[in-house]
């Protein structure tokens, strides 16, 4: 398949045809199910080793299990990650044995139906698809950058566009003004602000960053606490995208060349698309950066006074 033939109907098998990923380490978060887990198992088959970087150890193993079983021999590891807590993540890090992180897949992402807390007090939608990510990134930087041109894939959604501004007085939400949608949006509006940022901040040392639209409703356990949502995707699933269709274009992004094309951009189908205004401001950026930092702060402080 041609390159320009990407699209909406393309499998992340389908971008890496011909591939030899030999000698690649990526890291791919939530990757024990739907797009996360088609997109590590795509990475192993073309040869990268593969840090399936998962919260339940049962659930993570039988993915690598699964992965090792369609592509025996593949290089594909389980290590316990979980993004709601800076202590897990801490270790995660410190426990990854490689001098080096060729590709971050941020994938793992969260849709809370009622309110909910994780590290720090912090709401759990953006809990986990953000601050986790943001303190996941922040610490794995120096292995990122000792690949010399690393990628760093955050996987959005076009809910990044509502709200159609990150209202930093209601942000994260708090459980009197909590609406899962809004906490939803708000979470994918900073994946592609924090992509955005990497860029402008790394970009100078090799690092390129984008975001991306998988597809809408792909098949995934995002709404794996709510029996309603779990039900939702069932019946919707034979409409949508399969989950090695959703996980194209995190693919696409991770190998395309040259690496300039998906710098700083935001990508649906395999392609580049525009994202929201809000999500391109540079002044909103910084300042979902300088709180993100200080949450990190805080909470690795927190685990430090703890042990």
């Amino acid at each position: 398949m041609l390159a320009e033939s990407f699209g909406a109907k393309s499998t992340a098998d389908d971008i890496l045809a011909g591939k030899n990923l030999s000698g690649k380490t990526i890291v791919v978060t939530g990757a024990n199910t739907g797009i996360g887990y088609a997109t590590a198992r795509a990475f192993a088959a073309s040869g990268a080793r593969v840090i399936f970087a998962c919260r339940n150890a049962a659930n993570g193993n039988q993915a690598v299990a699964n992965a090792m079983l369609q592509h025996p021999g593949c290089n594909a590891e389980f290590l316990a990650l979980d993004l709601g807590s800076a202590g897990s993540i801490l270790s995660f890090c410190q426990t990854l044995d490689a001098e080096q992180v060729d590709i971050l897949v941020c994938n793992a992402g969260l849709m809370a139906t009622s309110y909910s807390e994780v590290d720090q007090a912090t709401e759990a939608t953006v809990g986990v698809s953000h601050f986790g990510h943001f303190l996941l990134t922040q610490t794995l930087m120096q292995k990122l950058l000792a690949s010399g041109n690393p990628r760093v894939i955050m996987v959005s959604s076009t809910s990044h566009t509502m709200p159609k501004h990150l209202q930093f007085d209601r942000f994260p939400m708090q459980k009197h003004n909590f609406k899962s949608m809004v906490a939803y949006g708000q979470a994918k509006l900073c994946n592609v602000l924090m992509a955005n940022e990497l860029q402008r901040r790394y970009g100078d040392q090799g690092l390129s960053a984008c975001a991306l639209h998988p597809g809408t409703m792909v098949t995934t356990d995002i709404g794996r606490n709510s029996f309603a949502i779990n039900l939702f995707m069932k019946i919707i699933s034979p409409l949508t995208k399969t989950p090695n269709q959703g996980a194209a274009t995190s693919v696409y992004c991770a190998v395309h060349e040259p690496a300039e094309e998906i710098q700083g951009c935001y990508f649906s189908s395999c392609k580049a698309v525009k994202s929201s205004a809000e999500a391109n401001d540079p002044a909103v950026a910084a300042k979902l950066w300088a709180l993100s930092e200080a949450w990190c702060q805080d909470a690795v402080q927190a685990v430090q006074n703890n042990h």
